[in-house]
């Protein structure tokens, strides 16, 4: 569902010329790149424990000396 305000601005963009669109577009890519750097950052320690239950009851020793083993062929 478009708002009134969207409605309008695409009302107003289609009476604009090719190049004025490429104007706008370019202003409105720096205006959204500008609010995604202002975007929550994550922190990677948000992953830890993350799938710690897929490695339950694997011995990390003897998975990393099977995987090497594989190389191998």
């Amino acid at each position: 569902m478009a708002t009134q305000p969207y409605e309008n601005a695409l009302r107003a963009v289609e009476s604009l010329s090719i190049e004025d669109c490429e104007r706008l577009l370019g202003e409105l890519t720096a205006r959204l790149a500008k609010g995604a750097v202002r975007a929550k950052k994550h922190s990677i320690m948000e992953f830890r424990g993350l799938g710690k239950d897929i490695w339950k009851g694997i011995d990390a020793q003897e998975y990393v000396r099977n995987e090497r083993a594989s190389w191998d062929g």
